[in-house]
C-alpha cells in the first residue's frame, strides 16, 4: 500500500489536457484587447462572465484570490426560495427564486445539487404558531408548483425519527417543506469551467493595482501576480467591478470621492461532527424575522448563521467566540445539547453579505443586486444571493446591452436569444456516475470504496471518470488523501491541473471537503503542497 510519505513523487502524468501556466495565461491576458474586464471570482462576477462569454463577448475574468475564495464559499449552502421572504408579502420574489432553485437543481446542475427536507419546530411560546407556519410552508409549495411535494404539517414524533437530536420539550408540530443543497465552492468552480468552455480567460490569485484610464474612460487594469510578484495589465473597453464586499475599494480607484455604496452584514457558520444520522434539516426560528439552520452537509452538520453589521477589513472577517456562543445558543432551541458541544467542531467559517447602503436592521434588508456606473464609466455589481446566481449574470448582461452609446450592444447576442438552462460541466445522474465508478474499476486491484464513488459523483458528475482514470493509471494516487475523508490523491492532482488550484488551500478548503471535516493536518497540507509543486509539462 502506498503511503502518506510517498505522494510528493506522485502526478507526474497529468490527464490529457492540462490548463495553460500562469505565465502563458499573464501573456494572453496582456497582449490582447477584452471586450470585459471582470474583477472579482465570486459566484456574481463567474456567472457574469460565463454569460458574456456565451454571447459572444471576448471576456476576462481575474481575482485577487482564489475563485469563490471568500463569501461565494461560505454560504449556508443553500438554494432555497425564501421562506422568510412570505413574511413581506415578496409573493412574485419567491415564486422566481423557487424558479432558478428548481432549473439549477434539475436541469443546470443537478450533480452539483440535492433536494433537502425542511423541518420548521413550532414550539410553545415561539415567534410563531403551528397554523401560521403549516399555512405558510403550503404556499411556499404551492409558488414552487408543488415540485417538492406539499407543505405539511407533521408530529414531533414523527420528525424525531428522522432528526433524532430534535429537541421535542414543549414542541407542538413540525412544519415541513423542501428546498435544495450544494457544495458553494464546488458549484462555483463548476461555473468557471463553464465560462472557459464558452471562450473566456481566467486568473486567479491575480490582484488589481490600478486601473487603465483613456480620455478619462476606464479602460482596463494593472494587475500584479500574487504568487510570483509578476506585474502586467489587461486592456478592456469596459471593467465590470464584482468584488463583493471590495466592490468600494475598487470604486475609488476609479474615483477618489465616490461615496460608499454599500454596507455589509457578516455570516459565521460551524461545522461538527454528527451524533445521529439526520435525515432532514431544521429551520427553526429565532423571532419574527431570523431563522437559524442545522444542515445534513458532507457527511457533517452545518449550524448557522448570524447577522450583524460589519465594518472591518473584508479580508479580515472571521468567526469569533462570540458568534460561537450565538450560533450554538440558537440551536439549542431546537437541538439536544449532546449534538452542540464544542468539541464536535470540526471548522468554522464567515461570509459578509453585501447590502445596500442605507440604515435599518440587516436581517430585514433586500438582498437585492445594485448595478451602478461610475464616473469613469466603470459598471460595478454587488448584492443578490447565490439562489439566483444565473438571473443576476442575466441582469448584469442586459445592463450592459443597454449602456449608452452601445459599447458592447452591437457585439453580442441578445441575452434572450442564448440558451435558458445551459447545463454546467460534467452534468449527469448522480447516482448512474457512482455505480459506474463502483463496477468499472481495474481489473486487478481492489475496487473504488463506496463513499469515495459518492463523493466523486457528487462533486464532479460525469468529470469523476477523469479522476478514476488518473487513479487507475496510477494506482498511488487511488490512495485516500486522509484516511477519515473520502477524497484520493487523483483529486488533488486533477485540481492542480484542471481546476486552477495553487495552493495548499485551494485544494483542501474549495476543490475538497478536507479542511471542513477538520483533516488538513501539517501533514497533509505539506504533501498537497509538495505535489502542487511538481507541474508537469506547464510552464
Amino acid at each position: 500500500m502506498t503511503t502518506l510519505q510517498s505522494v510528493p513523487a506522485l502526478g507526474t502524468h497529468p490527464a490529457a489536457g492540462p490548463l495553460p501556466g500562469r505565465a502563458e495565461t499573464r501573456e494572453q491576458l496582456a497582449q490582447a484587447t477584452y471586450d470585459l474586464l471582470v474583477v472579482g471570482g465570486g459566484i456574481l462576477g463567474i456567472s457574469t462572465a460565463w454569460h458574456a462569454a456565451q454571447a459572444g463577448l471576448r471576456v476576462a475574468l481575474v481575482d485577487a484570490g482564489d475563485f469563490a475564495g471568500a463569501t461565494s464559499s461560505a454560504s449556508s449552502k443553500l438554494l432555497h426560495g425564501g421562506l422568510r421572504y412570505l413574511q413581506t408579502g415578496a409573493v412574485k420574489l419567491v415564486a422566481e427564486n423557487h424558479f432558478e432553485r428548481r432549473a439549477v437543481s434539475r436541469e443546470v446542475a443537478p450533480h452539483l445539487s440535492n433536494p433537502l427536507t425542511f423541518y420548521l419546530p413550532v414550539y410553545k411560546g415561539g415567534p410563531h404558531g403551528a397554523a401560521k407556519l403549516g399555512a405558510g410552508v403550503f404556499a411556499y409549495s404551492a409558488l414552487s408548483a408543488f415540485g417538492d411535494g406539499v407543505g405539511h404539517v407533521i408530529s414531533p414524533a414523527k420528525a424525531r425519527r428522522d432528526v433524532p437530536e430534535l429537541r421535542t420539550e414543549d414542541l407542538k408540530a413540525v412544519a415541513v417543506y423542501g428546498d435544495d443543497q450544494m457544495n458553494d465552492a464546488r458549484m462555483a468552480l463548476m461555473t468557471v469551467r463553464a465560462a472557459v468552455a464558452a471562450g473566456a480567460t481566467v486568473l486567479n490569485h491575480a490582484e488589481v493595482t490600478g486601473l487603465r484610464f483613456t480620455k478619462g474612460r476606464v479602460t482596463g487594469a494593472e494587475l500584479k501576480d500574487r504568487l510570483d510578484g509578476a506585474e502586467f495589465g489587461v486592456s478592456a473597453r469596459l471593467v465590470l467591478n464584482a468584488t463583493g464586499p471590495w466592490v468600494d475599494h475598487l470604486r475609488r480607484m476609479e474615483d477618489p470621492q465616490a461615496a460608499p455604496s454599500i454596507r455589509l452584514s457578516k455570516g459565521a457558520h460551524l461545522v461538527l461532527k454528527r451524533t445521529s444520522p439526520w435525515r432532514a434539516a431544521l429551520a427553526t426560528p429565532i423571532d419574527k424575522y431570523r431563522i437559524t439552520f442545522a444542515l445534513p452537509w458532507e457527511d457533517m452538520l452545518l449550524l448557522g448563521t448570524t447577522d450583524e453589521e460589519y465594518e472591518g477589513d473584508p479580508g479580515e472577517v472571521a468567526v469569533n467566540d462570540a458568534d460561537v456562543t450565538q450560533i450554538l445558543d440558537e440551536a439549542a432551541y431546537s437541538i439536544r445539547d449532546q449534538q452542540l458541544s464544542r468539541d464536535l467542531i470540526t471548522y468554522s467559517f464567515a461570509g459578509l453579505r453585501v447590502l445596500p447602503g442605507g440604515p435599518g436592521d440587516t436581517s430585514k434588508a433586500k438582498r437585492e443586486t445594485v448595478v451602478s456606473e461610475g464616473r469613469g464609466g466603470m459598471l460595478s455589481v454587488a448584492g443578490g444571493k447565490w439562489t439566483t446566481f444565473r438571473h443576476i449574470g442575466r441582469t448584469v448582461m442586459n445592463k450592459l446591452a443597454a449602456l449608452p452609446g452601445g459599447p458592447l450592444g452591437e457585439d453580442m447576442e441578445p441575452i434572450s436569444t442564448l440558451p435558458k438552462k445551459l447545463p454546467l460541466p460534467g452534468i449527469a445522474n448522480p447516482r448512474a456516475v457512482e455505480h459506474r465508478l463502483l463496477v468499472d474499476g481495474p481489473a486487478p486491484g481492489p475496487r473504488m470504496a463506496a463513499d469515495t464513488a459518492r463523493h466523486l459523483a457528487t462533486h464532479y458528475g460525469s468529470l469523476a471518470f477523469d479522476i478514476a482514470r488518473l487513479a487507475n493509471d496510477d494506482p498511488a494516487l487511488a490512495e485516500r488523501v486522509h484516511p477519515d475523508a473520502p477524497e484520493i490523491w487523483a483529486q488533488v492532482v486533477y485540481a492542480r491541473d484542471h481546476e486552477w488550484a495553487e495552493t495548499a488551500d485551494d485544494v483542501l478548503r474549495r476543490r475538497t471537503t478536507l479542511t471542513i471535516r477538520g483533516l488538513a493536518t501539517d501533514e497533509v497540507r505539506g504533501k498537497v503542497a509538495d505535489l502542487l509543486k511538481n507541474r508537469a509539462k506547464r510552464p
